[in-house]
């Protein structure tokens, strides 16, 4: 196993509005350092998606600040960034029947020159990505003609052949079945083993999130709970973080069991 670096990713005080709204995310800070895992939690509209994209780059903070490996987040030029984080979204939308092992050679790009094409290294690097989430026989199939849960390990795989440090997913679980939830979380553990990847991943599946080593908890854009899953995912805390006293949680093993009282 790898040895743990110091801090690779660090958010400081970041506030965002949309247009002349109100704050959507406040004064939110998280860093996460190699081969750490972080789950955000929270009730839809806590401003988690929003938080996310501030991590991978798509919405700038309206005040804070990211750093990246001990420097800010703008002074990396983007190809070498790419290097550095992959951003795994809710859904990938295309019209055009793509075969699966181009979109996934896709994520070469950050290691390619420009106007190249990918070679055999890249290829192999894309079947192992594709191996890596088990989606390996999809090779040849059509994007487009996948279920939601195939093109969501298929976007993971594209994902994972950026060879990221940290990999930032929202809602990867969403559209997954037991089986491919499971492979998720395997996925993510033994990169985590191998490669010291850091992970930082929106769910609402709070049976994944307690597989981390750390969880944040948002509440109207705000910061309402951090810690470990133990720490966290208690009842007192999670009736406060989603606004409802019905909410039940109990350890049992290793595990936190969580629902809601009808």
């Amino acid at each position: 196993m790898q040895q743990p670096s110091p801090q690779v990713f660090e958010a400081r005080k970041l506030d965002f509005a949309y247009a002349n709204g109100p704050l959507a995310v406040h004064n939110v800070s998280l860093s996460s350092v190699a081969g750490n895992m972080t789950a955000v939690i929270g009730a839809n509209g806590s401003g988690k998606s929003t938080l996310i994209r501030m991590l991978a780059g798509l919405l700038k903070p309206r005040s804070g600040e990211i750093l990246l490996g001990g420097k800010p987040f703008e002074s990396w030029e983007p190809r070498l960034r790419a290097r550095e984080i992959a951003y795994v979204p809710q859904s990938t939308a295309t019209v055009f029947p793509f075969p699966v092992i181009d979109l996934v050679l896709s994520g070469r790009a950050p290691h390619t020159a420009s106007f190249r094409f990918e070679g055999s290294h890249d290829v192999e690097k894309a079947m192992e990505a594709l191996n890596t989430v088990d989606a390996a026989h999809l090779a040849a199939r059509s994007y487009t003609s996948l279920s939601g849960g195939e093109r969501q390990m298929v976007v993971l795989a594209r994902a994972l052949a950026q060879e990221p440090r940290l990999l930032l997913l929202d809602e990867p679980a969403s559209s997954l079945d037991l089986k491919h939830r499971a492979t998720l979380i395997r996925t993510l553990t033994r990169l985590r083993e191998t490669r010291a990847l850091s992970a930082i991943m929106i769910t609402h599946d709070l049976q994944l999130a307690d597989a981390f080593d750390q969880v944040l908890a948002l509440r109207c854009g705000e910061v309402a709970a951090r810690g470990t899953p133990t720490e966290v995912l208690r009842e007192t805390v999670l009736r406060e973080v989603y606004g409802d006293p019905n909410v039940r949680a109990q350890r049992v093993g290793d595990q936190t069991l969580v629902w809601v009282e009808l």
